[in-house]
């Protein structure tokens, strides 16, 4: 009723985030007023001091970023927001080795760090990397949700590619994507924000933070809604993300989050390579109405920093998660109810060994279900066997999962400025759950698994330094992937082989655990006027999570998610930022992403030595951007992909293609507040392309429906303004 409610009433929700704004800033003015006159010049001396003393928390995350022998990077919101937001693959954009590209229009991007997740499709959860929001993690034994993506709100996001997640406790192959929020420290009292555009694209957002003594406040409210460029996308979000921290003393403070999110994503299935080149708009046929639907997750955090002395530090976070999804795809709707706990301990310290510098890190990642269940029920009667009732239940399951690392770093400068770091993480992992109807199979794992790393920098000159690692990545399968054996119909046991759950799987399927070695070397530095990094890996894959054929689904010529036989995983990735032209505060830069990527498997029983699909192997990203010191500015971008397997046999591909965008701005200047308006075109040719692939498992006249198109030219403009 709670989430109807909400979602009935917007309107309402948004009105009073407003009241909630003006009520913190009414009810302090005048206080502050008053302590500002006695104390302005206390203050004034202090802040001085401060700016000359300590770095901003930009500064210090790039610092941190830079220490990690290993590929990392560093998005900073302010140069993101000179354009359109509508997902996370706009904030992701220009990131070497990362792969986030929009489907549908709607929040559900296809997102891949070093091949990881192949076979995550677009509309359920993500899987292969760790999740994080202000260091507090979001994935969970059932993987990572994705509507609380919302990067309106976010100051800056940290990539940390494959092994170098290490310190979060993040295992797995992809790395961890740490989200930072705004906070009163660094927003604006009051901020508003539209942009609009092509395909009944619409984006509303409200902000304010302050800082009232030694506390501070950040809200965001967000509504959007989108008509779709292809048949059956329509999309609506709205969402609220909310801080609040208070500074007990110099060492001690404490900062609560809140975000909530309700979604509604069309889902228009897959074309072919054909179809996208003749008609991209048009959606699979028989997917008409077809959605998936979040109804209203709640993610709500809090994070406890102790300052232990000038050495030392310890932070404390602990997450409630609760996710409702309902996948309305088919016949029969998937209903998922999730709710989760999550807490982590983070202590660093910093001591000196022979007048050489040693950080020492010690974490636990714990993630739990507190309660997890699938209810699949009748949406089409007539498309289900026996005709049941609408909203009659076919198949009920519990799952149950708990994930548990617990990591160790120390990192040590054995001689002037080459530091080695050594590592290692102890997981303890259990997933499985219990069938309950129509008939009853339970499964229960369990596994302790050790990953150790090892690493090096050095740095030869301030402005070139040299990395390298060996990792270990561990991946188990999401808790509801496990319930993947022979469908009802398959196994012929009736009544159920010809009943309503008669194409649902009917057994549970013990998947071992993915595992990779890693091995990582790279190079970063600045000439001239760029700043560039390149690196190089290697993974070699065992029972990677993939598409397969198993023995038993052999029987009955399907495929499906499973362990694969070994894979290797290897690339390039390269990054730069080059400013071309300056003179004053007038500027041109050339930024740029190429990744490489070779991905295939090693004497595959029956795919030999086959590429892996649904990544490209190249992929390039690159902008030229104009800043005048007058407050225009411009930048002309262009994305280019080479042709993707879209099947494990090889035999489909999607097209390569190259598009363009171009966008111009103005920024007007002010002191005590920002106008900043931009006009985009998007996609100028009108290429038709895949945005994504999901792979099938073999083609079929080579061609495949697996791929989702991407939107077609487009324009948008939006205005954002903000002020003390």
């Amino acid at each position: 009723m709670l989430i109807r409610y909400v979602k009935n009433n917007r309107t309402g929700i948004i009105y009073i985030s407003v009241f909630i704004i003006f009520s913190f800033n009414l009810e302090t003015s005048h206080a502050e007023d008053e302590k500002n006159i006695n104390e302005n010049k206390h203050d004034t001396v202090e802040n001085i001091h401060v700016s000359r003393k300590r770095l901003t928390s930009i500064e210090v995350a790039k610092e941190n970023l830079r220490k990690v022998p290993g590929g990392t990077s560093f998005i900073d919101a302010k140069d993101i927001l000179k354009g359109r937001n509508a997902t996370n693959a706009d904030a992701l954009a220009y990131q070497p080795g990362v792969f986030a590209q929009s489907t549908n229009g709607g929040d559900s991007i296809r997102i891949s760090i070093r091949g990881s997740g192949i076979q995550t499709g677009v509309n359920y959860v993500r899987s292969g990397m760790t999740f994080l929001f202000d260091g507090i993690p979001l994935t969970t034994p059932t993987g990572t949700i994705y509507e609380l993506w919302e990067p309106l709100g976010t100051r800056y996001t940290e990539v940390y590619r494959g092994g170098n997640g290490f310190d979060f406790g993040a295992l797995q192959l992809g790395g961890a994507i740490n989200y930072v929020t705004n906070t009163g420290y660094d927003s604006r009292l009051y901020q508003a924000r539209v942009e609009a555009g092509s395909f009944g694209y619409i984006k509303e957002q409200i902000s304010s933070g302050k800082v009232i003594g030694k506390s501070d406040y950040y809200i965001s409210v967000t509504n959007s809604y989108g008509a779709g460029y292809q048949q059956n996308t329509k999309s609506t979000s709205f969402g609220v993300n909310f801080n609040y921290g208070y500074k007990f003393n110099d060492r001690i403070d404490n900062r609560i989050f809140f975000r909530y999110r309700q979604v509604d994503n069309g889902y228009p299935g897959y074309l072919t390579r054909a179809q996208i080149a003749a008609d991209p708009r048009q959606a699979e046929v028989g997917f008409t109405g077809t959605q998936t639907v979040k109804p209203g997750t709640k993610f709500l955090a809090d994070r406890l920093t102790i300052k232990i002395d000038d050495k030392s530090k310890i932070i404390i976070g602990f997450a409630y998660l609760d996710s409702p999804m309902h996948h309305e795809n088919g016949p029969i709707a998937n209903i998922f109810n999730y709710k989760f706990a999550t807490g982590t301990i983070d202590y660093t310290r910093t001591d000196y060994l022979y007048d050489h510098k040693s950080d020492t890190n010690f974490g636990i990642y714990t993630t739990s279900d507190l309660s997890a269940q699938e209810s699949d029920m009748v949406r089409i009667p007539s498309q289900v066997a026996t005709n049941p009732a609408m909203g009659a239940t076919v198949r009920h399951a519990n799952f149950i999962g708990t994930e548990n690392y617990f990591h160790l770093s120390n990192t040590t400068e054995v001689f002037h400025n080459f530091y080695i770091t050594a590592a290692g993480a102890l997981a303890f992992i259990q997933k499985g759950g219990s069938l309950t109807y129509p008939t009853q199979d339970t499964l229960h794992q369990s596994s302790v698994n050790f990953a150790p790393r090892g690493g090096f920098r050095y740095v030869i000159t301030p402005s070139l330094q040299i990395y390298g690692n060996v990792t270990r990545s561990l991946q188990p399968a999401n808790e509801w992937q496990l319930l993947n054996g022979a469908t009802y119909s398959a196994s012929g046991v009736e009544p159920y082989a010809s009943g309503p759950a008669a194409n649902l799987n009917g057994s549970w399927d013990n998947m071992h655990m993915q595992r990779a070695t890693t091995f990582e070397f790279g190079i970063s530095g600045k000439i001239f006027n760029t700043n560039w990094t390149a690196g190089y890996y290697h993974s070699s894959v065992k029972n990677e999570l993939l598409s397969v054929m198993t023995a038993q689904s052999a029987k009955y010529m399907t495929s499906n998610y499973n362990n694969a036989s070994p894979t290797t995983h290897q690339g390039l990735e390269f990054g730069s930022d080059t400013t071309l032209w300056h003179h004053g505060k007038n500027k041109i830069k050339l930024i740029q992403s190429y990744t490489y990527s070779d991905f295939r498997y090693n004497h595959d029983v029956m795919f030999r030595h086959n590429y892996l699909p649904g990544i490209p192997k190249h992929f390039y990203q690159g902008t030229i951007h104009l800043d005048l010191a007058n407050g225009i500015y411009a930048a002309f971008s262009t994305q280019v992909s080479s042709s993707v397997y879209a099947s494990y046999d090889n035999q489909a591909k999607a097209a390569p293609y190259h598009i363009f965008n171009v966008t111009f701005g103005y920024k007007f200047p002010g002191k005590n507040k920002d106008i900043d308006v931009y006009i985009s075109g998007n996609n100028l040719t009108n290429t038709h392309y895949a945005s994504a692939v999901i792979p099938a498992y073999t083609a079929t006249n080579h061609d495949a429906a697996a791929e989702t198109p991407g939107a077609g030219a487009g324009v948008f403009a939006g205005v954002d303004f903000g002020m003390n």
